[in-house]
């Protein structure tokens, strides 16, 4: 049991109503997990709003209200908390309840719009690999230290991010990675949290479904950086147009790396290949097996952290040497009759451009670049003609399929892609709405030494349709049709 009064330190509290001297046992904002002398944090969240359920949270045994609106009828032996935010009270309550364990281990946060589960997984796998304890909160999966969870959020809501770091004291963990989105940061869920770094990927077209403008969302992103202390360290791509906005107003050591600029952490690009890049980084010469110029800012990003945290430099391009890459990212297999097929997480017009450019970039026009690429329902529109021009301008087929079409119509979406393709690129593009359909179609058209890019999905093992989700791993599957098939 933990005293409501010690939960509530730095809370922006307008008014009590009762004692906060009591007892609570647990801290919610799903009024259903609601049991006696729990605290039930009321929520506006975008579908429904957590102020409707106070009534049924107090009549499943919560002896503690906070909320933004005090409820027109006041329950006697009940604390109400009004507060400014119930977003960033909840942040705070969850970080004290579990004895802010943030502050107990070196947690680095890495935010953007591309690179943000590559650059905290990997960070993740090298320091591992150095030897040290480590945990990850990403897209892909929560680690303490070995074992693992399942993640649903790129961030997830603060009470899940404190009972991570909280388990991850207790079982000796030492340094953590962890992705921060621009849905995180404005609902405040990193409120709360001591970060020793922050590390500045890039930005680009995305989420424009939840942010009302790029500026906005930039913005959110800029407010994280503000947020770190003077101890901290902040790492931003100065190639980025907007990684200078991130340090303009930081009080935490101002820390740059690029390709193009001068920077503190400067990589060359000496030879790219599908088996990996050979990058000369502030003067040191260093084989690592990512592919392409994004993943050579992705290193730099990784180098820098490490350099930021202590580890001796030989000993960080050594660490570098070692790397794997991540799951969904530009993994790729060949099959017994040489067809190459790449699987990728890009989902922003932006991703998809770097993915085909490295592509372009590596093979010898000698064979095809056959694209897959579909755009998921419920999500920023914008993007979606922009997608389809961007594939069918650098592939030489392209094939327009379903990613996630949530609870949009799948034609609908495919008709807003196709909007963006040039008549120039109309013989050369397809449009299948069955993905596994679309991927067979692919594999089907290749012959040897052509290049199949399936974006969008990347680690993702699951399809989602109308509120169900189904199995459904394009690795496996286009796997499958390719031993098929030879």
């Amino acid at each position: 049991m933990k005293i409501l009064k010690d939960i509530l330190y730095k809370v922006a509290i307008e008014s009590v109503i009762g004692s906060t001297d009591v007892a609570v046992n647990k801290i919610d904002f799903d009024s259903r997990k609601i049991i006696g002398n729990d605290v039930f944090v009321a929520i506006k969240g975008t579908v429904s709003d957590g102020h409707d359920f106070i009534t049924k949270a107090i009549e499943l045994g919560a002896n503690t209200i906070i909320c933004e609106d005090l409820p027109e009828t006041i329950v006697d032996a009940i604390t109400y908390v009004k507060v400014k935010n119930a977003n960033s009270a909840l942040a705070f309550m969850a970080a004290n309840y579990y004895d802010n364990p943030s502050a107990k281990l070196k947690l680095v946060g890495v935010t953007g719009t591309n690179g943000k589960t590559t650059i905290a997984s990997l960070l993740y796998q090298m320091f591992s690999n150095a030897g040290f304890e480590v945990g990850l909160l990403s897209t892909v999966k929560i680690l303490v230290g070995k074992t693992e969870y399942k993640a649903t959020h790129t961030t997830p809501d603060s009470l899940t991010i404190n009972h991570y770091l909280n388990e991850m004291i207790a079982n000796g963990i030492t340094h953590c990675f962890m992705e921060v989105s621009s849905h995180g940061i404005h609902q405040k869920r990193t409120e709360g949290l001591h970060f020793v770094g922050g590390v500045f990927t890039n930005l680009s077209h995305d989420h424009l479904d939840y942010h009302a403008t790029f500026a906005e969302y930039r913005d959110v992103k800029k407010s994280f950086f503000d947020s770190l202390p003077k101890s901290a360290f902040a790492l931003t791509n100065i190639d980025d147009k907007n990684g200078g906005v991130m340090l303009q107003n930081t009080a935490a050591s101002k820390r740059t790396y690029a390709l193009k600029s001068y920077a503190d952490y400067k990589a060359q690009i000496l030879e790219s290949q599908l088996s990996g890049l050979l990058l000369k980084i502030n003067e040191q010469d260093v084989w690592v097996k990512l592919i392409g110029t994004f993943n050579a800012y992705n290193v730099l990003a990784i180098y820098g952290t490490a350099i930021e945290l202590g580890i001796e430099k030989v000993e960080a391009l050594r660490l570098l040497s070692e790397l794997e890459s991540v799951s969904g990212r530009f993994q790729y297999i060949v099959s017994k009759n040489n067809i190459t097929a790449i699987v990728d997480y890009a989902h922003t017009p932006d991703a998809l451009e770097n993915v085909l450019k490295t592509i372009n970039d590596i093979r010898t026009k000698n064979e095809q670049l056959l694209t897959v690429v579909g755009c998921g329902g419920n999500r920023d529109t914008t993007k979606r003609p922009i997608m389809a021009k961007i594939a069918t301008d650098l592939s030489d087929k392209a094939i327009l399929t379903s990613d996630n079409p949530r609870n949009e119509e799948p034609e609908a979406i495919l008709k807003e892609m196709e909007a963006g393709v040039e008549p120039q690129n109309y013989k050369k593009t397809l449009v299948i709405v069955d993905r596994k359909q679309a991927i067979k179609a692919a594999c089907q058209m290749a012959v040897p030494n052509d290049i199949i890019l399936i974006a969008g999905k990347g680690h993702e093992t699951y399809q989602e349709i109308n509120g169900v989700r189904t199995h459904f791993d394009d690795l496996e599957i286009v796997t499958e049709i390719l031993n098929q098939l030879t």
